[in-house]
């Protein structure tokens, strides 16, 4: 097979992504893997100085301020993309929090920072970034969800960000018919427990020696990329534990 052809995986070479929370934990991996695949990188993160230290990838990476909680951070990261680079072939919107936060809390901070970083601040990139990648033709979107945003396991679950994941999966479905006709395809990706500092403390979680490496997720974030117009996944559920299927 050829890259001409519907079926053949996307190549790499001059195709850019746009990743928010890049700078560490999950965000971080899915950039470095990203980039060892050949890809043009914007990386939207809080801090940009401390995550090029950090990340110390090469010039085929171009790191921007974006505050998920400052509703003109996301205009503004895809703004710098587009002029930076000139088009946008991917975006995976990774940048996320984990508050507690239930029945028992009557202060709804922790609600609505939830609510702000893992759904408004997603739905406002997705929205900035749409008519670039449809002219790309063959754009991605990447919505890092979760487990908790196909099921309420049980009430050790943080009911908020449940909550918060499952506007993400709604959001992921309506951006994929947003831009279905246009070439782009859109995944909500839902792993289980990740090794992250996110879960670190969290009753219930799964015990450390069985969570997810970042690097495994990232590798699945990797195939997303390079699959075919041809080749749709619109939920992908990555599981840690034996559960009943949903």
């Amino acid at each position: 097979m050829t890259a001409a052809d519907p079926a053949a995986l996307i190549p790499a070479e001059g195709r850019v992504v746009a990743i928010s929370g890049a700078s560490r934990g999950l965000g971080a991996s899915i950039a470095r893997r990203l980039h060892a695949d050949g890809l043009t990188l914007a990386l939207g993160v809080r801090d940009p100085e401390a995550a090029r230290a950090a990340l110390g990838l090469s010039e085929r990476c171009t790191i921007h301020r974006f505050d998920a909680r400052d509703p003109a951070s996301a205009g503004a990261w895809i703004g710098e993309v587009l002029a930076a680079h000139g088009k946008l072939d991917g975006l995976v919107n990774n940048a996320g929090v984990l508050r507690r936060f239930g029945f028992d809390h009557p202060d709804e901070a922790a609600l609505d920072e939830m609510f702000d970083v893992n759904v408004k601040a997603p739905f406002r990139v997705i929205r900035a970034a749409m008519p670039a990648l449809k002219a790309s033709g063959t754009g991605r979107i990447v919505n890092i969800a979760s487990t908790d945003g196909k099921r309420f396991r049980d009430p050790s679950a943080p009911l908020g960000y449940v909550m918060s994941k499952h506007a993400l999966m709604a959001l992921s479905h309506a951006a994929k018919f947003e831009g279905w006709n246009d070439g782009v395809r859109v995944t909500a990706l839902c792993p289980g427990a990740i090794d992250t500092e996110l879960i670190s403390g969290l009753p219930g979680a799964t015990p450390a020696a069985n969570r997810l490496a970042p690097e495994t997720v990232a590798e699945i974030v990797s195939l997303l990329m390079k699959l075919p117009n041809t080749a749709t996944v619109a939920e992908l559920v990555v599981n840690t534990r034996l559960e009943a299927s949903w």
